[in-house]
């Protein structure tokens, strides 16, 4: 009989923290694994992210001997379900991340994630209640307005940035909300999406238009996806639990302060009028929001 699972915790815990931000640091040097694969098509480059993280869920969850957990909620009409939902959203977080990168818009992905905290924030208020103080709030505007900044400079709506925002916010909140364990529920995503990603793949390959197999260089690449792919999301699946939503929410601009710094000094992305000062309020808005963060750490140590 397999053991109960842990449900979602509303405390921050050491483990979960540690995990989280292991999770956000391996996702802020993705950009330049992506950026190798510019000249290849996001949806290629997406179906072999999970093409390859198969095999490296289904080790694991072997290893751990938790397999069976997995076969229950493939018999589970409802879980099933959930897990469709959440496959689909990370499959089109995904499209969205690889086709900024590759455009020279990783800017607009940095923005994507700063934003991303601020919807989390308000999920975990409005959905699971979670309490904000008025030290909180304060960061939640600071925020707010810096993002505010860079859309009024723009003179547009950032689309690729509010397509990760909700992707990856939503992704974050049914996850939390899947009965099931981390490890197992990211492995029952991929299946998921495995015969559909097989299938396009198939198709390029057929029509001469696929890139793997084609060059050495780029195998070894598409290949490698499913490494870059499946363990900071696995190592994340199992942090999201044990910390609080909102938590979670400001961890994430570890992630996206790479990806501007990449994309500034790496990739040669320009800094407006409108970056210079929309992203000195949201790293303010950071420090803010941290400290009552730090202060509830030191008091459950």
């Amino acid at each position: 009989m397999a053991a109960p699972l842990t449900p979602p915790q509303n405390v921050d815990t050491p483990k979960g923290l540690a995990l989280a931000v292991t999770a956000y640091v391996l996702w802020g040097f993705l950009p330049l694994y992506m950026k190798a694969m510019a000249h290849i098509g996001p949806v290629e480059i997406v179906a072999h992210r999970i093409i390859w993280s198969v095999p490296i869920a289904g080790l694991l969850l072997v290893a751990l001997g938790r397999t069976k957990d997995l076969k229950a909620a493939l018999r589970n009409p409802q879980m099933l379900g959930m897990a469709c939902l959440t496959a689909a959203l990370i499959s089109v977080n995904w499209a969205i991340y690889v086709w900024a990168i590759a455009s020279g818009n990783a800017l607009d992905a940095a923005l994507g994630y700063y934003i991303n905290p601020l919807f989390s924030i308000a999920l975990g208020a409005v959905l699971l209640r979670e309490p904000l103080n008025r030290t909180q709030l304060l960061a939640v505007g600071l925020a707010a307005l810096g993002v505010l900044v860079l859309v009024l400079e723009a003179g547009r709506l950032p689309w690729a940035a509010l397509g990760l925002m909700v992707s990856w916010g939503f992704y974050a909140f049914f996850k939390r909300s899947l009965p099931i364990g981390p490890n197992q529920g990211f492995l029952l995503e991929v299946l998921i999406l495995l015969i559909p990603a097989l299938a396009y793949v198939t198709w390029l390959g057929a029509s001469g238009a696929g890139h793997f197999g084609a060059l050495a260089a780029d195998s070894m690449l598409l290949a490698g996806a499913g490494v870059v792919t499946a363990v900071p999301l696995l190592v994340y699946a199992n942090g999201a639990k044990l910390v609080r939503l909102s938590t979670m929410g400001i961890l994430q601009y570890i992630a996206p302060t790479m990806i501007f710094i990449t994309a500034v000094a790496v990739f040669g992305e320009h800094i407006d009028r409108g970056r210079m000062i929309a992203f000195p309020l949201i790293w303010a808005a950071l420090v803010v929001y941290s400290i009552p963060m730090i202060r509830q750490i030191r008091a459950q140590a």
